[in-house]
Formats: structure tokens, sequence, C-alpha cells
């Protein structure tokens, strides 16, 4: 996308660009089985899923084998591409059954830079969405309805299910059936007419009463087809059926 269309759009042009859409390639570069587990570096078992999820995205680990970033990065001092550069090498090209993510997990602590202590805590974030609509010709508290679309479809869909209760922080445990395809066509901004379809590669599951407790794993489709269970070292062999019958916190679609 040029300039122009972010203009005409009222949106700022992006002042750095990582890798151009056109270089992009959704489709897997090269087949391969599953990679390496990752070790739960202590209440880690949420990031290790996500970066599971990460890695088995196509078009972003087709981009970080390459090791294209690294080659061309100016970035002084820390860069997360790199670090994630590193991670997914590791965890694809690794002949070792499970790797150590401390190269991310590194990034993400504190260090005092008087005492050199380092904080690594983990804290639950809630959010409570409330929206109060006004008329726009009565300006009266009044019921409205509103309906979301999508006015740029993107290449990765992701879609959080809220789990967790925005007041007690309570797992919501209700079945919510998604599918292995999704066409979102008629949900564009635009008048309905292509198909937009999107296939569903990564699953994440939390398994637990609520957000202060509870495990993390995920399920992700790898190069050659096949369908494996994460959790954390852990990495078996799994079917489309087991995959869609979950109990999702997070999907990974891509078109």
């Amino acid at each position: 996308m040029g300039n122009d269309s972010f203009i005409a759009e009222g949106k700022a042009p992006p002042q750095r660009i990582l890798f151009p859409m056109e270089k992009i390639c959704m489709a897997w570069q090269r087949r391969r089985g599953a990679g390496a587990g990752l070790t739960n570096l202590g209440n880690t078992c949420f990031l290790n899923s996500v970066l599971q999820c990460l890695t088995y995205t196509p078009p972003l680990a087709n981009y970080l084998l390459s090791r294209e970033h690294s080659q061309s990065c100016r970035q002084q001092g820390f860069c997360m591409m790199c670090r994630m550069e590193g991670h997914v090498n590791s965890v694809l090209r690794s002949s070792a059954s499970t790797v150590q993510p401390w190269a991310v997990v590194s990034a993400l602590t504190l260090t005092c830079l008087s005492c050199k202590a380092v904080s690594d805590s983990y804290e639950a974030f809630l959010d409570v969405p409330l929206d109060i609509q006004l008329g726009r010709e009565c300006e009266q508290l009044v019921t409205v309805s509103k309906r979301l679309t999508i006015h740029r479809p993107s290449n990765v869909l992701t879609v959080c299910l809220k789990r967790f209760d925005a007041f007690s922080g309570r797992k919501i445990s209700k079945a919510v059936e998604y599918p292995e395809y999704l066409d979102l066509g008629a949900y564009t901004s635009e008048a309905p007419g292509e198909s937009l379809l999107y296939s569903l590669y990564a699953v994440l599951v939390h398994k637990g009463f609520s957000c202060q407790a509870g495990h993390y794993y995920c399920f992700v489709k790898s190069s050659d087809g096949q369908w494996y269970k994460m959790d954390d070292d852990s990495v078996g062999l799994c079917d489309i059926e087991t995959v869609l019958c979950q109990r999702a916190y997070l999907l990974f679609y891509a078109r």
C-alpha cells in the first residue's frame, strides 16, 4: 500500500516499513514437521503458547526464517524483531526436542539500574468497556444498535474470546463453535461481493477457573499440514476434530 492510500483515509503513513507488502508470502515456503517445545521458565505457559502461535504464523515465519531482518536491521541496542528471528529459527530448525525461550523472556523483564534487581512479576489487567451512547438528534440516553464492519481486511486475523468476567475475573466456560474456514466477505464496509476466506492455523486455550490461575497451551498447524498440541515442552500430533472442540481463548486465522 502506498502512502497516498493512508493519506486518503486520514491516516499518517508509516515512518518505517519492516517488509514490503508485495513481498509477503502467505503460504509456507518450506515443508517441515513440528519444531521444538518450549521450557516453562516459571509461569511462562501463556508466553510460551503465544510464542508458538506466532512461530507458526506462515508469513511471519517465512520472513524470520530468511534472516532478512537481521541482515538489514539498523536498530541501535535492543530489537524485538531480531529476538523473534533468533527464537523462530531456534524452534523450527533445532534438532533438540525443547528450547528455552530466554531470549524473549529476558526482554520482558525489568532491571533496576541501581541495585540490578530483576522484576519479572505477572499482573492481570482487566478492562470494563461501558459504551454510553447519546442520540445524535435528541441528545438523550437511548437504546442504540451498533455494527462493526471490516474496512480493510488483514492477512492475519486474531480473534479474542472474552473468557474472563470483567468484574470478578472468573472463567466463562461457555462453548463457542468456531470453523476451520471463516468467510468474512459479508462483513466488510464495501457491498458484499467476493468471499474473504480465512483458514484457522492456531488456537490458544486456557485451562482453569479464573484469570488469576490456570494453565495455557495451544494447537498449531505446521507447514506439513498436520496439527500439533503444544503444551510447554510437550509436542504431540492431534487431529482437526480435537482442535475444533476446545474452549478457545484466542483464535488465529490467515488468508
